[in-house]
């Protein structure tokens, strides 16, 4: 229970990587304001993992900084406060670099790279009001740093959201606040398991992958609740890759049939 009295704020938390985040935090203490623009499957999640009294679930689409700034603000008026803070939503269309449209550039920028940036504000204003520091954690990824044009605008964005990562760690250390960023590889999900497996391929996915399979969304979860805790207290500004030793392979391995 190393996040008992915390207030967090996940977005993105109707699914995958988000709700794994908003159960490991609950499960280590923390109250938990899960946030998503799909409102049915929200619902459904925190039908099901329970704890109502610890949790609060709220509409918020992150490329708009109006509902950011209102998810904040009502996950203090419910809870006091604001500890924690998971900039997690985030989409991953699959399209050739050459196929990229103005329009889909703009929804991916705007929900990954503008919303981890409304998110980093909003939450660093607040925690900086309350004098007693904060985490705030971006969900990045290893497409940050490599190049796969099948996803560009996602793999820009990822890139951009570092920098938010490292640029607000800077301004905000004044204030005892950390920001850190999490770097997920091929993990399992909804977004992955559609057209991303079937493009890229199976086979080759884990070829590049030294641990030879696919991340659980509860891994990525605890790498999470880890940067959240004082276990982390001396880290900021750095993202932590939990990719099966993706990112250090420079070339393919083996696959097991």
């Amino acid at each position: 229970m190393k996040l008992a009295g915390k207030v967090a704020v996940v977005t993105g938390a109707a699914r995958g990587i988000g709700r794994a985040t908003a159960e490991r935090l609950l499960a280590d203490g923390a109250q938990v304001v899960l946030s998503d623009v799909d409102m049915d499957r929200l619902a459904q999640t925190v039908d099901e993992i329970g704890a109502a009294d610890r949790v609060l679930a709220l509409r918020a689409d992150v490329a708009v900084r109006h509902d950011v700034v209102q998810l904040v603000d009502a996950a203090v008026r419910h809870f006091g406060r604001i500890d924690i803070m998971v900039n997690n939503a985030g989409i991953a269309p699959v399209v050739d670099f050459l196929d990229v449209t103005e329009e889909l550039l703009d929804r991916v920028l705007g929900i990954n790279l503008k919303g981890a940036f409304f998110g980093t504000q909003a939450a660093g204003r607040q925690m900086i009001s309350q004098g007693k520091g904060g985490v705030i954690i971006n969900m990045s990824s290893i497409n940050s740093g490599l190049a796969n044009p099948n996803v560009a605008p996602y793999a820009i964005s990822k890139g951009g959201m570092n920098q938010v990562t490292s640029t607000a760690a800077v301004a905000f250390a004044p204030h005892g606040i950390r920001v850190v960023g999490v770097g997920p590889g091929t993990i399992m999900t909804d977004m992955v398991a559609g057209s991303f497996v079937q493009s890229a391929g199976h086979r080759a996915i884990l070829s590049r992958t030294p641990l030879g399979r696919y991340g659980e969304a509860p891994e990525v979860a605890a790498v999470v609740a880890f940067l959240a805790s004082d276990d982390a207290s001396y880290m900021t500004g750095e993202t932590v890759y939990v990719d099966g030793g993706r990112r250090v392979l420079n070339y393919v391995v083996p696959v097991k049939d």
